[in-house]
C-alpha cells in the first residue's frame, strides 16, 4: 500500500480553521496570532480519482433508539455524589452520568491532587481508571499514600495511546475515568506529534464518544497557555460538558474552583480549598478563613460581602493613597477590575470631593479572590476614602452596595443572605443602600446596625461618625 503523504498546514486554535500558509489573521473568526503549525497526513488518491466511499444501504443501522419516558431523570440514578462537597458545589450536586468535564489550571496548581483525591472519594463505591501520560504508575502511588487514598478499587495505566485507552475502557466499563492529561495524548493514525491541534481535538472527540456511548463519566486535565486559557483548539471546549478552573496564586494556599461552563449547573459557584501537605482541605466556612489576620484600627480597609453563586463570601479590600512626586500617579489593582478603579477614582472626586490627582492608589484583594461583583463598588470607595482621610473603618463594619457616576449608591440582589453571613461572623453595623432597606425587616437582623445610606458622601460621613 502506498505511504500517506505528509504536509504542513496552520491551524487556528480558536476555530479550527485551517490554512496551507501562515496568516496573522484567521479569515474565519478574525483572531489574530491564532495560527499555529500543524502536520498532517495527505492520503493519496486512487487511481481513478477521488477513493470511492461504501454505499449506504437503506434501512440499516446498528442503532438503537430509547423512548424519552423510559430514561431516568432521578438525582440518585443520573449523579454521582463525590463526597467532596466543594467539588460538588461547582459541578451542581455531583457527576452527571456520562458527562465529560474539563479541568485545566497552571502547573503545580493541584489538578492531578484533587483528581486523586476525587478517585479515592468515588472507589468507596465504585471501580475507578486513572490513565496518566505524565508521570508512571509508581509516582501515582507515592502521591496516593501522601494523600492517603483508598487503594482498592482505583485501577492505573500510563499510556499514551487514545484507542488503546478507549478499548481498554470498553473493556473494563468502570464507573469514572481520568485522563491526565489530554496534551500527552496520541491518535496513532494522525501523524503529528503529541499536543498539536489536530490531535487534541481527535483526541477529545474519540474519548467523547466512548463516555457518552457507554454512560461513563470522565474528568479530562488540560493545561493552559501564557495567556491563561487551556492549550489546544477552543472547540475542545465546546464539546465537553463541563469546563472548570482551577484558579489560585501558588504562593499562597488557597485555591478556588470555577465553572466557566456547565451543562449540568450554575457557572456562578465556587469551591475553596486549601493546599495542605496531605492534599487540598475545603474550605466549609471562606468567610472565617478570609478575615484572618485582619489588621485592626489601620486606615484603608474594608469588608465587603459578594455572592459567589448561592453563597455570601466576605473579603477583605486593602486601599493605600499615597501622594506621589511624580506628574502622572500610579494605579494599581489586584484581584480587582483595573478600570473599574479608575471609575470609582472619578466618581469620589467629581461626586465626593476627594482628591486622588496627587496620589498612587493601590487596590487590593486579601487571599487571591478576584472581585467582580458592583456590590464590592462601596467599600472599595470606602477603603480608599478611609485611606486619603487616614481615618480607620470599625473593625465590625462592612459595606454593601454598587456606586453609579452620580455618586448614589445602588440597591444589590441577595442582600439579606449577606446581611445574616454578616451577622453570623460577627459584624455590628453595615452600610447598605437606602432603596435596599424598604424590602427587608430590619427587625431580623438583631444585633447588626443597618446605616441606609442613598449618595457615596453619605456612606463616607458614616465612617467618620464611628
Amino acid at each position: 500500500m502506498p505511504k500517506d503523504k505528509l504536509k504542513t498546514i496552520y491551524v487556528c486554535t480558536q476555530c479550527g480553521e485551517t490554512s496551507p500558509r501562515w496568516l496573522g489573521r484567521c479569515p474565519s473568526c478574525g483572531a489574530w496570532n491564532t495560527m499555529t503549525e500543524d502536520v498532517v497526513a495527505e492520503p493519496t488518491k486512487a487511481s481513478g480519482g477521488k477513493a470511492a466511499a461504501a454505499p449506504r444501504v437503506t434501512g440499516q443501522t446498528s442503532l438503537v433508539a430509547q423512548k424519552l419516558k423510559n430514561i431516568s431523570t432521578t438525582e440518585e440514578k443520573s449523579r454521582i455524589v463525590t463526597g467532596i462537597s466543594e467539588l460538588d458545589r461547582v459541578l451542581g450536586g455531583g457527576i452527571v452520568i456520562g458527562s465529560v468535564t474539563l479541568i485545566g489550571g497552571e502547573p503545580g496548581i493541584g489538578k492531578s491532587t484533587i483528581l486523586l483525591q476525587l478517585c479515592g472519594e468515588v472507589s468507596k463505591t465504585r471501580n475507578v481508571l486513572y490513565v496518566t501520560g505524565e508521570e508512571s504508575v509508581r509516582q501515582i502511588k507515592l502521591r496516593a499514600v501522601r494523600l492517603n487514598v483508598p487503594e482498592d478499587n482505583i485501577s492505573l495505566v500510563a499510556e499514551s495511546d487514545v484507542d488503546e485507552i478507549c478499548g481498554l475502557i470498553e473493556s473494563m466499563k468502570p464507573d469514572l475515568v481520568v485522563i491526565d492529561s489530554i496534551q500527552t495524548m496520541r491518535c496513532t493514525d494522525i501523524s503529528s506529534s503529541s499536543g498539536t491541534v489536530s490531535q487534541v481535538k481527535e483526541s477529545s472527540a474519540r474519548f467523547l464518544s466512548v463516555a457518552k456511548t457507554l454512560e461513563i463519566p470522565t474528568f479530562i486535565v488540560g493545561h493552559v497557555n501564557k495567556d491563561g486559557a487551556i492549550a489546544g483548539p477552543k472547540v475542545m471546549e465546546h464539546i465537553v460538558d463541563t469546563v472548570l478552573y482551577f484558579e489560585g496564586d501558588k504562593t499562597l494556599p488557597y485555591r478556588v474552583l470555577r465553572a466557566v461552563k456547565n451543562r449540568y449547573g450554575s457557572t456562578n459557584e465556587i469551591g475553596m480549598f486549601d493546599m495542605t501537605g496531605r492534599g487540598l482541605a475545603q474550605i466549609e466556612n471562606p468567610s472565617q478563613v478570609m478575615l484572618e489576620g485582619r489588621p485592626l484600627g489601620i486606615s484603608g480597609t474594608c469588608v465587603a460581602c459578594v455572592m459567589e453563586g448561592t453563597r455570601p463570601v466576605l473579603s477583605e479590600i486593602q486601599a493605600l493613597a499615597t501622594k506621589t512626586s511624580f506628574p502622572s500617579p500610579r494605579r494599581t489593582a489586584s484581584g480587582f477590575d483595573y478600570n473599574r478603579m479608575y471609575l470609582l477614582l472619578a466618581v469620589l472626586e467629581k461626586r465626593a470631593g476627594y482628591a486622588f490627582y496627587n496620589q498612587d492608589v493601590y487596590v487590593n484583594i486579601i487571599g487571591g479572590l478576584k472581585l467582580d461583583e458592583t456590590a464590592c463598588d462601596l467599600p472599595v470607595c470606602i477603603a480608599l476614602a478611609s485611606s486619603l482621610l487616614d481615618l480607620p473603618v470599625g473593625e465590625k463594619t462592612l459595606a454593601i452596595g454598587e456606586v453609579g457616576l452620580g455618586g448614589e449608591v445602588r440597591s444589590v440582589t441577595h442582600l439579606e443572605t449577606r446581611l445574616r453571613e454578616a451577622q453570623r461572623v460577627g459584624f455590628d453595623t453595615a452600610i447598605v443602600p437606602k432603596h435596599n432597606l424598604k424590602m427587608i425587616d430590619p427587625s431580623q437582623f438583631s444585633g447588626l446596625k443597618l446605616v441606609g445610606v442613598s449618595y457615596l458622601r453619605e456612606a463616607i460621613n458614616a465612617i467618620k461618625l464611628k
